[in-house]
């Protein structure tokens, strides 16, 4: 008998849909002639939590930090018990073994170590699936690897989850008996990529407190010209008084230039054009989709995640979802037009785009160079019906199937047009931009162009028609969003003080990952240290406190990024875990030698951060309840994902 072990049930009955067998369903597996499939709900073991070392560790304290296994022990879930005894029973009755993970590092650990932890010691295929449609399902069942070929990949994910224990638990328990020595009684979690995100919100609300906003001033003056008329904008120099980005400080000199310009006469003095020409946006990655559904439609980035997952389990609408390649394969391009026109044809928005699409354009998307575990989010080619779906969904899927409808179609075009107008011996600067061929852009709303300017050439007279002095005061840096939040994870590199690492970074896939990004940040809403107020995402006054406690380094991003790097490097065979995890055991010893109590006090009586809604009068029960529970899972190990 030939065992198939998914990872979740819906992959399972993908998989037995594409068998050629009548199938049977049994007692958490099912049965398809002689293969039996059976799956994972997520994680069914966890890293065992440090009383299972020690009974000394139920009680914590600051004299047993840092505490460090030596021989790593999992458990099964509370509730996995059942669907491990299911697999027993059935790896003992097979013949082979297929590891059917999701195609990514935590689809790889979850679903070996069950089948290792049960005993199998034989040879095990790997089946890569990343379209739950019954064609694709079957070309993924001719063309079964080596799962050894996958074990550097399963280190990195094993090296993952050692490292969030090893980090979380140590800090976790170091700052929150700090805190308790300070009057706070409640946990402080810490994780080696939750409090750099939550770091950076941090910081973000101190930028804006600390934000102390000058007046400037600008001048603009309406020219006729030859052939109409156009708004173009003083350029002032040295010795007026400007700031760093050129600004004009001081009101009376505009006003003086001002009094004068009326009637007066100049001409054209240089005159740029450039045409560009600009090809359409890749199919999407999981982050790039979060960031625009969350710009467009509002959408917490959690809420994406989960959407996509329905569109991609359930209505087998999209290919995998957790994905951080924004390329096709090659292979895809010839039956684009099959697929897209399925997809498509029954929504009139995605028609007209289906009408418009060239499918012989071939875009630089299709590049099997850059697509790596698993390729960018697209169409299945399963009919779309919005009706069938929540309108959240439906929009959610239309992006999706815009960004690869719009490889066909021819680039953006523009003629960009910058002229300078010398007026009274001053420079005024007009710039606007004519668009040549639309290409792609009517598939998409972005902002408005600045405006084309009327045909010019050097040399031309121009007379003042109108102008006016403009007061302006300089703005603070806007709050986090769930989209500006996501971006800053994915280019982590701008938020990096050190040349060397920033170079370093930019190679890398930033803070997190694509699957656990949304989860962070519903995991620091969770734990009441962030809050969502009108769209932004603030502070909470214990968010700030914990951050202000901390060592420096600990709420910044290069060190958990520069982790990545690393488990990438032993994911693809360069680089040994031992090591990796030796190199964190120094960084928490070095850490914990910096818990400071009267650090700490202070960082509590510090006024400021965002608070949380009082909950309504009878909820208060249920709210102490929930953050009694809240209180317990802390204590716990990371789930399939948590980066901490």
């Amino acid at each position: 008998m030939r065992l198939i072990v998914a990872e979740k049930p819906s992959l399972a009955r993908a998989i037995a849909d594409a068998l050629p067998a009548k199938t049977q369903r049994q007692d958490g597996y099912l049965e398809c002639a002689e293969t039996c499939i059976s799956w994972c709900v997520g994680h069914l073991l966890e890293q065992a939590p440090p009383d299972a070392y020690d009974a000394r560790y139920q009680q914590w304290r600051l004299d047993d930090l840092p505490i460090v296994p030596q021989q790593w022990q999992l458990i099964p879930r509370a509730k996995a018990r059942t669907q491990l005894a299911v697999i027993r029973k059935l790896l003992k009755r097979a013949d082979s073994v297929v590891h059917a993970g999701d195609p990514d590092r935590e689809g790889q650990l979850l679903v070996q170590q069950v089948i290792e932890r049960l005993g199998w010691r034989g040879p095990m295929s790997r089946l890569l699936i990343s379209d739950l449609n019954r064609p694709a399902v079957q070309q993924a069942l001719q063309r079964l690897e080596d799962n050894a070929r996958y074990q550097s990949l399963f280190e990195a994910a094993e090296a993952r989850s050692r490292a969030d224990w090893l980090y979380g638990i140590n800090l976790s328990r170091a700052w929150t008996l700090t805190g308790r020595q300070a009057g706070y009684s409640g946990v402080l979690s810490v994780g080696r990529v939750q409090t750099p995100v939550l770091g950076l919100i941090v910081r973000r609300d101190l930028e804006i407190e600390r934000f102390v906003s000058r007046p400037f001033y600008t001048l603009w003056a309406d020219l006729g010209v030859e052939h109409g008329s156009l708004r173009a904008w003083w350029q002032p120099q040295p010795p007026h008084s400007l700031d760093d980005q050129g600004r004009l400080l001081a009101r009376e000199p505009a006003e003086a230039l001002a009094a004068r310009l009326p009637g007066a006469e100049g001409h054209l003095s240089t005159l740029q054009s450039k045409k560009k020409s600009q090809t359409a946006p890749l199919p999407y990655s999981l982050s790039a989709l979060q960031v625009d559904a969350a710009r467009r439609y509002k959408l917490p980035a959690k809420r994406v995640l989960d959407i996509c997952q329905t569109l991609y389990e359930r209505h087998q609408l999209i290919t995998y979802p957790r994905s951080d390649c924004r390329y096709l394969p090659e292979g895809h391009f010839a039956t684009a037009k099959q697929t897209l026109s399925t997809a498509c044809a029954s929504d009139d928005t995605l028609a007209g785009w289906l009408r418009g699409a060239d499918f012989n354009r071939r875009s630089r998307a299709w590049n099997d160079k850059q697509v790596g575990a698993h390729h960018a989010l697209a169409p299945t080619g399963r009919p779309f019906t919005a009706t069938h779906l929540s309108n959240d969904e439906a929009n959610v899927f239309r992006l999706i199937a815009r960004n690869v409808l719009a490889q066909f179609y021819p680039p953006l075009e523009t003629r960009d047009v910058k002229a300078e107008f010398s007026i009274l011996d001053e420079c005024f600067r007009a710039q606007g931009r004519e668009i040549l061929v639309p290409g792609w852009k009517p598939l998409f709303t972005t902002r408005d162009e600045a405006p084309a300017l009327p045909a010019l050439h050097e040399g031309e007279t121009a007379r003042v028609q109108a102008c006016a002095v403009g007061d302006r005061q300089t703005r603070p840096p806007e709050p986090f969003s769930d989209a500006s939040l996501i971006k800053a994870m994915m280019n982590i590199a701008r938020y990096v003080d050190d040349d060397a690492v920033r170079r370093t970074l930019r190679d890398t896939d930033g803070l997190g990952t694509e699957a656990t990004r949304a989860g962070i940040l519903e995991t620091l809403i969770t734990r009441g240290y962030v809050i969502r107020q009108q769209g932004s995402l603030r502070a909470t006054r214990t968010g700030r406190a914990l951050i202000q406690a901390l060592p420096d380094t600990a709420t910044r991003p290069e060190r958990t990024a520069l982790w990545e790097q690393r488990l990438a490097e032993i994911a693809e065979g360069n680089a040994d875990a031992t090591v990796f995890l030796d190199t964190l055991v120094g960084d928490v010893h070095q850490l914990l030698s910096q818990a400071d109590t009267e650090r700490m006090r202070q960082a509590l009586a510090t006024p400021g951060g965002a608070e949380p809604k009082r909950p309504a009068r009878g909820k208060s029960n249920t709210a102490r309840r929930r953050t009694k529970k809240r209180t317990s899972s802390r204590k716990s190990t990371t789930k399939k994902g948590d980066a901490g």
